[in-house]
């Protein structure tokens, strides 16, 4: 079956938002950076395509065809969306930021102490599952799918609160340190939790929690319950699924990092022995 495609329009906030903060991002490395901090290092390839492709997903979910697919059609694709921007590229910026830009940027005096506070883990915690629960309520994505201006401030609030949220795993600067690995982990653990009852009403509900679709996912060969429930496997198993490989990936590398430190502690101990002897 051929899906529809709505007629095509660009999102011009999102084409704003993307290219001008990519333009930014490379102004600032590339002209700045020499006057600002010039003895510091440039952002390397791989800090460049993380950024980048932080915002290229953006751009691909936030604008057409998925977002008016997201928005008029299937629910499933406007949780696919909002996990992007909260899951996805909040860690994409934050570790594609060079140093020298953290540092001056989210590491200026006059805003991290406003950031300090704000991404407190126990702060943060609490207003993003706060925020990605209530945007999933009823009320809020009828508003978000009838209203333009809302649509693109609520996804926006989400956004920044994300940012927020995700700065204790991976703060580019040190005037926002990060949680230590153990702390991460149980940090990140705690997050798979509260999104599983917005889930799980979506997954078992056998009747339309956002009745402002109606029918139109029958253009896509399927019925506003079966997308729901879609929406809501995706909301649990998705965005568990890129909790949980963060965790991995954290273990793994503290381990490697004790292990490292292991080593050298060993090394050290056995020169002592041998000029002692």
């Amino acid at each position: 079956m051929n899906w529809p495609l709505p007629p095509w329009h660009p999102h011009w906030d999102v084409w704003l938002f993307v290219f001008g903060l990519a333009a930014a991002y490379l102004y600032a490395d590339l002209r700045l950076r020499p006057r600002l901090a010039s003895t510091a290092d440039p952002a390397t390839t791989r800090q460049r395509t993380q950024f980048l492709s932080g915002l290229a997903l953006v751009w691909v979910v936030s604008d057409w065809p998925f977002a008016d697919i997201a928005e008029t059609a299937l629910f499933s694709f406007h949780m696919v969306e909002h996990l992007v921007i909260v899951y996805a590229v909040p860690p994409l910026l934050l570790v594609g930021m060079p140093t020298w830009l953290a540092d001056t940027t989210l590491g200026h005096p006059r805003l991290r102490g406003v950031l300090g506070r704000l991404a407190h883990p126990v702060v943060a915690f609490s207003a993003f599952n706060v925020a990605l629960v209530a945007i999933h309520a009823p009320d809020a994505v009828a508003l978000m799918v009838t209203n333009d201006l809302a649509h693109f401030t609520l996804h926006g609030l989400l956004f920044a609160i994300a940012v927020l949220a995700w700065i204790p795993i991976f703060s580019p600067t040190r005037h926002l340190p990060r949680l230590r690995p153990p702390m991460r982990m149980a940090y990140l653990f705690l997050q798979t939790i509260v999104p599983t009852v917005p889930a799980s009403f979506l997954t078992f509900s056998t009747t339309p929690i956002y009745p402002v679709y109606g029918d139109a996912a029958e253009a896509y060969g399927t019925t506003a319950i079966v997308d729901q429930t879609v929406a809501g496997l995706i909301m649990k198993l998705g965005g568990g699924a890129l909790l949980w490989g963060i965790i991995v990936t954290i273990w793994f590398r503290w381990i490697r990092e004790e292990r490292r430190w292991e080593e050298i502690e060993r090394e050290l101990a056995e020169t002592d022995l041998i000029e002692r002897s």
